[in-house]
C-alpha cells in the first residue's frame, strides 16, 4: 500500500512539473508568431481613403426669417489613398450642399457648404448624404429654428393700401 502511495506521489509531481515547463515555452512562441501575424497584416493593408467630419450635427440655433442659412461642415482625409467625393445630397431641395470636385490628398482637409433656404418659418431638421470612395455614405444633420424677425426690424410699408385711405 506504501508503495502504490509513494508511486501514485511521484507520478503526480513528476506530471505537475512536466507540464509546467512545457507550458511556459509555447506562450512565447505563440505571442511571437502572433507579433509577427500583425507585422505582416499591417504591411498588406490597402491603402485607402478616410473620412473624419469635425462635427457630424450643425445646429443653426434660433434664425430669422430670410436670415443668413450657410454653415459648412469641415473634414479630413484620415486614410493613405486620396478621398473622392462622388455625391453630396440632401432630404429636402430647401438644403442646397456644394462639395469640392477634386481629390483631397491624405492628411488634408476640405468643407462641404449646405444653404438651407430660410424663408420658411418653422423647425429645422434636415440631412445632408455625402457619399466617396471611403466607403459608407456618411449622413450629416442641419437643425435649428427660423422664426420671424421682429417688430422693429421689419421695414414699414408706406405703400400699403390701409394707409392710402387715411
Amino acid at each position: 500500500m506504501k508503495k502504490l502511495l509513494l508511486i501514485t506521489l511521484l507520478v503526480t509531481l513528476s506530471t505537475a512539473i512536466f507540464a509546467q515547463e512545457n507550458a511556459k515555452p509555447a506562450k512565447k512562441t505563440r505571442a511571437s508568431k502572433n507579433v509577427k501575424k500583425e507585422i505582416v497584416v499591417e504591411d498588406t493593408l490597402p491603402k485607402v481613403p478616410q473620412i473624419k467630419f469635425k462635427a457630424m450635427v450643425h445646429d443653426y440655433g434660433t434664425i430669422y426669417k430670410n436670415g443668413d442659412g450657410v454653415c459648412y461642415f469641415e473634414f479630413t482625409n484620415a486614410g493613405k489613398a486620396d478621398l473622392q467625393l462622388s455625391n453630396v445630397t440632401s432630404s429636402c431641395g430647401c438644403t442646397i450642399p456644394e462639395w469640392p470636385k477634386e481629390p483631397i490628398s491624405p492628411g488634408k482637409s476640405a468643407k462641404i457648404k449646405v444653404s438651407y433656404n430660410t424663408s420658411r418659418v418653422g423647425g429645422i431638421n434636415k440631412n445632408v448624404y455625402v457619399d466617396s470612395n471611403a466607403g459608407e455614405r456618411v449622413t450629416l444633420t442641419i437643425k435649428g429654428n427660423v422664426v420671424e424677425p421682429p417688430a422693429e426690424m421689419v421695414p414699414e410699408n408706406k405703400t400699403s393700401p390701409m394707409m392710402n385711405g387715411q
